[in-house]
């Protein structure tokens, strides 16, 4: 695969920054609720408590939609984050309700884009959990088991019958959720909030959150905002502040690859009749969906933890792009020549427990963080059940799901980039293993 002209982007390669970028707050003003956060997760706590009458102001660091939310696949889950195995193995107790708010999640994003008539290009093709080797195939049977115990509707099946690329062996098809282009998605979203009385300022950083006599102070360089509650919403970027508790998330960089446009009938002899967006099994995964510009986007495959905040402005490392095309033309080997076109990236978040977390920190400050890499439903459903709190005064049930009565959390497991870098070996060891022996059952030398 050619990886020689590729443009490294530095917003997202789904769509271009929006041309009308707010200005930012000058001077002081007060409100019911201020929200910390332009991300899907922000917007969509402003654009619920909006309708729910509420006198609401977003202040946003950069444009609404900057960071991951507009940066990710674009594939909408309906099953939790993480390794569903060890979550099972942690918090069975909690993997029915766990299930079940991902799945609410996922219908949650999807009335939002036709109560808002969003163009996204959204298709409800649900997503594979995709194998790559035996190995891979077992975990897949494995977790498809464990869904079924707690409810979920899942398909297993060889690559024909799950409509999948012929160079997976086959997988488990979650039904729920499907493809968006997210950048669109999110630009959707923010068109929906300005057109509610919010006030929104962007390219307003928040550079410090106290209290002073019964109110949360949000300080900015031009101006404060006192508020009678705030939610915190922006997640890799939390630990920017004195009130972050320690070690609440990691933050996690990472990157997404897309081909120059392929053929329609070189797309069509893949045998990926189903679009299914794929995420495959390793302990890293690597994910594919196709584009209705006819390309593919790929990406993940190595972690990069960010280590001091503020984080930095970065741009994908050219030597992982080559890697995922690599990659990309072990798993696609009749597109092996179709050339990288554009990569970006971004900033997650990823918690110790590898679930999502929402809590308060005190009477009147509220947090949600940490969808690991399943946010694009998850983050918008979440903030939309902390704006009912908030109004209500009462915790949805899928609320209490991920509510952290303490604000206390353990070191990260595998999370020093020691730990990353060894995961990542695991990874390669097991893909040159497999690797040697679809050769040998060839009878093609290694």
């Amino acid at each position: 695969m050619k990886t020689g002209n590729v443009e490294y982007t530095a917003f997202s390669g789904w769509v271009d920054p929006p041309s009308d970028v707010l200005p930012s707050l000058t001077g002081d003003l007060t409100c019911e609720v201020a929200v910390v956060g332009g991300g899907i997760g922000g917007m969509s706590t402003a654009l619920r408590l909006a309708e729910r009458g509420q006198d609401v102001v977003l202040l946003e660091a950069e444009f609404c939609g900057h960071g991951a939310s507009s940066r990710n696949a674009g594939q909408l889950a309906g099953a939790p984050g993480g390794d569903l195995q060890l979550l099972d193995l942690l918090y069975r107790k909690k993997m029915p309700g766990m299930i079940r708010l991902a799945e609410h999640a996922a219908y949650h994003v999807e009335d939002l884009i036709k109560k808002h008539d969003i163009d996204c290009d959204y298709e409800q093709t649900g997503n594979v959990f995709a194998a790559v080797s035996r190995g891979q195939l077992g975990r897949v049977r494995r977790v498809a088991k464990l869904l079924r115990r707690v409810g979920a509707d899942v398909e297993l099946g060889t690559s024909e019958e799950l409509g999948i690329p012929r160079g997976f062996l086959g997988g488990m098809r979650e039904k729920i959720g499907g493809i968006m282009n997210p950048g669109r998605f999110t630009l959707g979203l923010r068109r929906a909030l300005l057109r509610t009385p919010a006030r929104v300022f962007e390219q307003t950083k928040v550079t410090d959150v106290a209290h002073d006599r019964g109110q949360v102070v949000l300080s900015t360089p031009w101006g404060e905002v006192r508020a009678d509650k705030v939610v915190l919403a922006t997640n890799a970027y939390a630990g920017e502040w004195d009130i972050t508790p320690p070690r609440l998330s990691v933050p996690i960089w990472v990157i997404e690859v897309e081909t120059e446009p392929i053929d329609p009938a070189r797309l069509a002899a893949l045998g990926w009749t189903s679009r299914s967006g794929l995420v495959t099994q390793h302990n890293i995964m690597e994910n594919y969906r196709l584009t209705p510009r006819g390309t593919i986007v790929f990406g993940v495959r190595r972690l990069e933890r960010g280590r001091t905040y503020p984080l930095p402005q970065k741009a994908p490392d050219p030597a992982l792009v080559e890697e995922l095309a690599g990659a990309f033309a072990t798993r696609f080997p009749a597109l092996s020549d179709v050339a990288v076109d554009r990569a970006w990236g971004g900033w997650i978040a990823i918690t110790s427990s590898w679930l999502p977390i929402a809590g308060q920190l005190d009477d009147s400050t509220y947090y949600s963080i940490a969808c690991n890499g399943h946010g694009l439903a998850q983050a918008p459903y979440v903030g939309s059940l902390i704006a009912d709190l908030i109004v209500d005064g009462e915790r949805h049930e899928d609320l209490e799901e991920l509510w952290r009565e303490e604000p206390e959390f353990p070191r990260p497991m595998m999370m020093s980039p020691l730990g990353l870098r060894t995961v990542w070996l695991v990874d390669r060891f097991n893909d040159f293993v497999n690797g040697s022996r679809r050769n040998a059952r060839r009878g093609v030398a290694p």
